[in-house]
């Protein structure tokens, strides 16, 4: 999710297409929060373990 949102936010700018930033900081973001939370042992998507 974190590689979708920075292709998207180097497209954005590439195009000056405001909506493809937008959407790829969020995903950046969004990303980011579940990575943290599956880092740190939380439960990510009502799984622990992904096999």
């Amino acid at each position: 999710m974190i590689l979708l949102g920075v292709i998207l936010l180097i497209l954005g700018w590439l195009f000056s297409l405001a909506i493809l930033t937008y959407i790829g900081v969020a995903l950046v973001v969004i990303g980011a929060v579940l990575w943290i939370a599956g880092a740190i042992g939380r439960p990510v998507g009502g799984r622990k373990v992904w096999y």
